[in-house]
């Protein structure tokens, strides 16, 4: 089973990899975001174990009319949310890097 350390480290280098041919002034402008997208996977990995044991919502045994959500489902909900925004934002840049790419290329023509 990874630890959280593996899949930040993992994610982290994943994306990097992804952004290491990015124009360097972008590539440093999303470091943080990397940082905050690679924790953000590392910590639902964390709360996806847990989830798994526990489902998202607590049921009633008698009541079943009756439920609560489990707070690691709404911070799981939350940290999903974030994620892929940051990913959103992240693949921003990389499309305007490949946009400008093929732009300078159009001098040449």
């Amino acid at each position: 089973m990874d630890t959280k350390r593996e899949i930040y480290k993992r994610e982290h280098e994943k994306l990097t990899d992804i952004f290491k041919d990015v124009e360097e002034s972008k590539r440093k402008l999303v470091e943080g975001l990397i940082d905050d997208a690679a924790y953000l996977k590392a910590e639902n990995s964390v709360l996806k174990k847990v989830l798994l044991k526990t489902g998202m919502v607590k049921v009633h045994p008698e009541r079943p009319e009756l439920q609560k959500p489990v707070e690691a489902a709404k911070q799981y909900r939350q940290n999903i949310n974030s994620y892929a925004v940051a990913i959103k934002t992240l693949s921003g840049v990389l499309q305007k890097n490949v946009i400008d790419e093929d732009d300078d290329m159009d001098e040449f023509e």
